[in-house]
């Protein structure tokens, strides 16, 4: 197979969120493979994911502007734009995208609570 890349992919393994149709959908997708312009996810294959994409990555708190390039079965391909917002509404954005950020936060401030209650009960 001939190696079309021309930046290094790292493997990866973290959680991310898809958000489409005007951010009224949503789904959850690991992160397995990322360089500074794309990477592969793994998918629900049951689901309809449309050709562009909003994704948020928790584990950097960014989002960014997604692109498929291909699909197999429960992986996908994708690109991102350089352009990215850091946790941060764009001006031009309506209120779905408003709610939309604050899901996103409450589910990272859920997990961290989750890591806090386990800690405890570590004790």
């Amino acid at each position: 197979m001939i190696e079309r890349r021309t930046l290094v992919r790292h493997k990866t393994f973290f959680r991310g969120r898809i958000y489409f149709n005007n951010r009224l959908s949503s789904m959850d997708c690991m992160v397995r493979d990322a360089t500074a312009h794309g990477g592969r996810l793994e998918v629900s294959d049951s689901v309809a994911l449309p050709n562009a994409f909003e994704i948020y990555l928790p584990n950097k708190d960014e989002y960014f502007h997604a692109k498929v390039e291909w699909r197999r079965g429960g992986s996908i391909g994708i690109s991102w734009s350089p352009e990215q917002f850091s946790g941060q509404r764009p001006e031009h954005a309506g209120p779905e995208h408003a709610i939309g950020d604050r899901l996103a936060k409450l589910e990272q401030e859920v997990a961290r609570l989750h890591k806090r209650l386990d800690a405890l009960q570590d004790v």
